[in-house]
């Protein structure tokens, strides 16, 4: 059994304080209340609140290329969601991946949250969030996806985390400019993605 930790990129508390943490049962209750508003723009990982990120235009180029990339490959049966929450419940954790590709379409997840039973990957877009988007590779292989990816812009790569054992993804595979991904969607392989199509253009 994954042991749960508080993420790295987290406050450290000063000695002999506690975290309150929140299930995801109880996040969804507090968001259902209206307690939070528009302005609030938090995800819960760990069973912590955490703000989220700014976005800025090389994260946004790439995260459209991504959901481009995939959408021209994806099988019946799937679909695209964009910064939408994927429960966690194993991890204390609704995080909002920049993409997920979630099994069935939009009108299935009107009462509940897709989960991993129905996520088949989930892919961060790392601009200047790396730190933060590899520490979600516990969360993620932890809580069972199968797939994720980081598509590290700066560094012009992608780190490719998958099939994870006892709770843990193995040492992810890295691929760069003039190789390609396999797309795997529900443990099959429907088509190849170059690297370069994920990224922004270079200036």
């Amino acid at each position: 059994m994954s042991t749960i930790t508080t993420p790295p990129f987290l406050p450290m508390l000063p000695s002999g304080r506690v975290p309150y943490r929140l299930s995801v049962e109880k996040y969804e209750a507090m968001v259902a209340s209206g307690v939070f508003t528009k302005r609030d723009r938090f995800e819960l990982i760990e069973g912590l609140l955490v703000a989220k990120m700014t976005k800025g235009r090389m994260h946004s180029a790439g995260s459209v290329k991504c959901r481009q990339a995939i959408e021209r490959l994806i099988p019946a049966g799937w679909h695209v969601r964009i910064e939408t929450p994927v429960r966690i419940p194993t991890r204390d954790s609704a995080p909002e991946p920049d993409i997920s590709v979630v099994r069935g379409d939009a009108d299935d997840y009107l009462d509940l949250d897709p989960g991993p039973p129905d996520v088949t990957m989930v892919i961060e877009v790392s601009d200047s969030t790396l730190e933060a988007d590899r520490a979600m590779v516990p969360t993620y292989g932890g809580g069972g996806i199968p797939v994720y990816w980081i598509v590290n812009v700066k560094d012009r790569q992608v780190e490719v985390y998958a099939n994870p054992v006892g709770g843990a993804y193995p040492a992810p595979t890295i691929l760069v400019e003039g190789q390609s991904l396999d797309l795997i969607i529900g443990d099959q392989v429907v088509g190849q993605i170059p690297v370069a199509d994920l990224l922004p253009r270079r200036f």
